[in-house]
């Protein structure tokens, strides 16, 4: 028989995960409809110099990479002050920078003016993108932290869709302007429920010896309160119990670098796709509306791919299944120079999304469960910051090749190649030292009376 305090302490647990989920996802899908509703927007630029003036290929390259540099430096940012301010002042935060930029770039008539919001918004980007990854994988249950990652992180693909969609059905009567727009809901919808519904990390309070906030928050969730490694009386424990990259570098120095570039090849990928897509399927023969069709395809077999793949990664661990998936990615992006018809095609790309997307889906799983509590801000802002150097290069890898009018066989081969050099990346990880812990060991639960 159930004792009656188990079973309120459970629903209380219950109902503070659905809200962690329901909020973090909710918010990565105007991420990532936020990053990915430049590249519906693409092809108008380049067609018609009224938007912001003339935009040739090489500068709509430049133009999407701004929006993921912002993220890349925002991030970057976020990591080394989330350790230490706390995962839900800055996600709060987040919501309101990146919703006014958008707003502020749905009114920009020029180039210039547009980049610099587009960087600016990114800032906003990358600090939720960082904090994200920590909170989730502190609320999320044992054997359940991969498939609620990568729920959560399947926001930033549904986000893609949904611009796809949006841009389908609206692009031709609300313009570029109404498109951006709609990426600043989030300060008048989510902000508000976020605020009282979001509660900070017990255990990253603990981690800081906030005590008495850490008990109120536990008693508010249901979830027990981590021993600090300060309870064991180890020196050497103690020493290791830096915050930030301070102690992401000194205790996992190789593999963080080996993640970063990982996270860089698959985000390249990534953005290169969702950027350039539409335009190189047009160039294909396919009219504006196909090609949206295709990058909405895209972000969808990502998110089934990613849901899949989480289940397996929960019960085999992340790191074969994230190199499988790449190597998926590589054999299906190549499979696009093979002249299918149009519903093999469909599928086809479905996986190429799969082996992208989904598989960045799974590689912020694999992290925020890779490093100990104090320093997990900082490893998943390290992921997501690094990792936008390769977003950063997508768009201008893809501009590069559109403007030199390589063959779209070409294309598709060097982007097949980067899958293949991110799964040679994911092979080459350690195992990691420890899961949700302080400095490398279990922390035990410190209940309360």
């Amino acid at each position: 028989m159930i004792d009656k305090s188990e079973a309120v302490l459970e629903t209380k647990q219950q109902r503070t995960v659905l809200w962690v989920v329901a909020l973090a996802m909710t918010g990565l899908i105007f991420d990532g409809y936020d990053l990915v509703v430049y590249g519906t927007c693409v092809s108008t630029f380049l067609r018609d110099a009224s938007q912001l003036g003339p935009v040739s290929p090489a500068t709509a390259g430049a133009l999407g990479s701004y929006a993921l540099f912002g993220v890349l430096v925002g991030a970057l940012l976020a990591g080394s002050v989330g350790d230490i301010l706390g995962r839900r002042k800055v996600m709060l935060a987040a919501y309101v920078w990146f919703s006014i930029a958008m707003a502020i770039t749905a009114m920009m008539s020029s180039v210039a003016a547009f980049g610099v919001m587009r960087f600016i918004t990114g800032l906003g980007v990358g600090a939720l993108l960082a904090m994200t990854g920590a909170l989730v994988s502190e609320y999320a249950p044992k054997g359940k932290k991969n498939l609620l990652n990568a729920i959560v992180y399947s926001g930033i693909p549904v986000g893609s869709l949904l611009a796809a969609l949006l841009a389908i059905l609206l692009l031709e009567y609300i313009g570029w302007h109404g498109m951006f727009l709609i990426g600043a809901l989030p300060i008048v919808t989510l902000l508000p429920l976020a605020y009282f519904k979001m509660p900070e990390s017990v255990a990253w309070l603990a981690s800081r010896g906030r005590m008495h906030e850490a008990r109120a928050v536990a008693k508010q969730t249901g979830f027990d309160i981590p021993m600090p490694p300060a309870a064991s009386g180890s020196d050497s424990e103690l020493s290791e119990d830096k915050a930030g990259f301070a102690g992401l570098f000194k205790s996992y120095p190789i593999p963080t670098i080996l993640l970063g570039l990982m996270s860089a090849t698959g985000l390249m990928l990534v953005y290169s796709l969702n950027t350039w897509l539409p335009e190189l399927m047009l160039r294909a023969g396919f009219n504006a509306k196909g090609s949206l069709s295709f990058l909405l395809v895209l972000n969808g077999g990502a998110v089934i791919g990613a849901l899949m793949g989480s289940n397996v990664a929960d019960r085999f661990g992340p790191k074969m299944v994230v190199a499988a998936c790449f190597g998926i990615g590589a054999l299906s992006i190549a499979a696009l120079t093979f002249g299918f018809s149009l519903g093999i095609l469909l599928a086809m790309v479905a996986i190429v999304g799969l082996g992208t997307s989904g598989t960045q889906t799974l590689i912020y799983g694999l992290v925020a469960n890779y490093y100990r509590i104090n320093v997990r801000g900082a490893g998943v802002a390290w992921c997501a910051g690094f990792g936008r150097i390769g977003g950063v290069g997508g768009p201008m890898l893809g501009g590069y090749l559109a403007g030199a009018d390589f063959p779209l066989e070409t294309i598709f081969y060097i982007l097949a190649s980067l899958a293949v050099l991110g799964g040679i990346l994911t092979l080459l990880v350690p195992t990691a030292k420890g899961g949700l812990n302080f400095g490398g060991h279990l922390a035990a639960p410190c209940r309360r009376n």
